[in-house]
């Protein structure tokens, strides 16, 4: 069995919601192995830092070849660095790699306003975006590393100077709409979502960064890598479990049937004659409703993450549907086409906001390929409460 190992050289954060401890929890969900190099301590919650404590610079680099030279690396992911030294002692041992692709999340100012990298420390960057494959800074960031009020001249000046991509992470913009760029030397993708209402955003940047090196590691290509990033962590926000009494941390182990390797078994449709007894029936083995549609269909969250939807029917005997999460649905299809296997329905936008696929085994159950991202949990019509 093959998994992705990734080495995460950042902070470690006392309260759980940033540093080592998001990137740790993001990168166990995604499938793989984390391993680190602790640049600081801090002493910290979800209120502000209090105390900052810098590795010494010999411990981090020793930290970085304990890991590589016995278990190796697939991907880094780099965040807080405690010293100007440890920055160009960094840059100057990564360089050596060949062929990993190396993830830099330039943490500058905690959620909460404390500042983590002093003047001398973000002069030292440069080197470290000279070895990256990509940068992933938030807007104050990316103003602090380049110049000018035009995040996209910008980041296109950092990639010229570094030859290095960048993310321009559109979360401190203002307004309902969140907009991400990927800015490449030959290329710009860009994503517009809707902001989540929420003040628990401690570890963003963390974990975006960390999701990045986790789908570069597997092989995903860059655009690939941040869309299935930003997914992970719209739905870690979205599970947030409410802790503390300023910006709280995210809910990374609530990602759990929604991200990673392969066709992921998440969810079932059941045929059911009796709409309201059902509701009643599949609420007391502890299920949650989710979606309720009277009366014709309704959707249940197992405790887990795994979905159960109820179809209404007149026949008995009509057929159960077990559906199969993919990342990409449409290269799988042509996988499985290739294969031999034939589809009764090609991939399709449905209007509940999933692309769907359907064949049926040997025995003729329906298995559905499908696509939902945030729309299996989170539909835009979940029940409130």
């Amino acid at each position: 069995m093959s998994i992705p190992r990734i080495l995460i050289i950042a902070g470690s954060d006392s309260g759980g919601g940033a540093g080592i401890q998001a990137d740790i929890k993001t990168v166990t969900m995604l499938g793989a192995h984390a391993m680190t190099a602790i640049t600081a301590i801090t002493a910290q919650n979800t209120l502000g830092v209090s105390a900052v404590h810098a590795v010494p610079t010999e411990i981090v680099i020793a930290q970085v070849d304990a890991v590589l030279e016995d278990i190796g690396a697939d991907a880094v992911k780099i965040g807080m660095i405690g010293s100007p030294e440890t920055a160009e002692a960094l840059a100057g041992r990564l360089a050596r790699l060949e062929g990993i692709p190396i993830v830099f999340d330039p943490v500058m100012v905690a959620t909460s306003g404390s500042e983590l990298a002093d003047e001398a420390t973000v002069a030292a960057f440069g080197k470290l975006m000279d070895v990256s494959t990509i940068v992933t800074p938030n807007l104050p960031e990316l103003a602090e590393l380049s110049w000018g009020d035009d995040p996209v001249h910008a980041a296109l000046k950092l990639v010229s100077d570094h030859r290095c991509a960048v993310l321009i992470k559109g979360g401190h913009d203002k307004g309902e709409a969140l907009v991400d760029a990927l800015i490449e030397e030959d290329n710009m993708t860009s994503w517009q979502s809707s902001r989540l209402a929420t003040p628990h955003t401690h570890g963003t940047g963390c974990t975006m960064a960390s999701a990045i090196a986790v789908y570069l590691a597997q092989g995903a290509p860059l655009p690939t890598a941040v869309d299935r990033a930003r997914l992970f962590v719209r739905l870690a926000l979205r599970g947030a479990p409410g802790l503390g009494k300023g910006n709280g941390p995210m809910g990374q182990g609530t990602v759990r049937l929604d991200a990673g390797e392969g066709p992921r078994l998440n969810h079932i449709t059941l045929p059911c004659s009796d709409y309201e007894a059902s509701l009643d029936f599949y609420r007391s083995i502890g299920l949650r409703l989710i979606v309720d549609s009277p009366p014709d269909y309704a959707r249940f969250e197992a405790p887990g993450g795994a979905t159960l939807s109820l179809q209404a029917s007149d026949e008995a005997s009509t057929a159960s549907t077990v559906y199969f999460e993919c990342d990409d649905l449409d290269e799988e299809v042509q996988r499985l086409s290739q294969m031999g296997l034939g589809f009764d329905q090609g991939p399709t936008n449905q209007p509940w906001l999933w692309r769907e696929a359907r064949l049926r085994d040997p025995s003729g159950n329906v298995i559905c390929l499908y696509r939902a991202g945030e729309g299996r949990r989170f539909p835009p019509w979940r029940v409130k409460g």
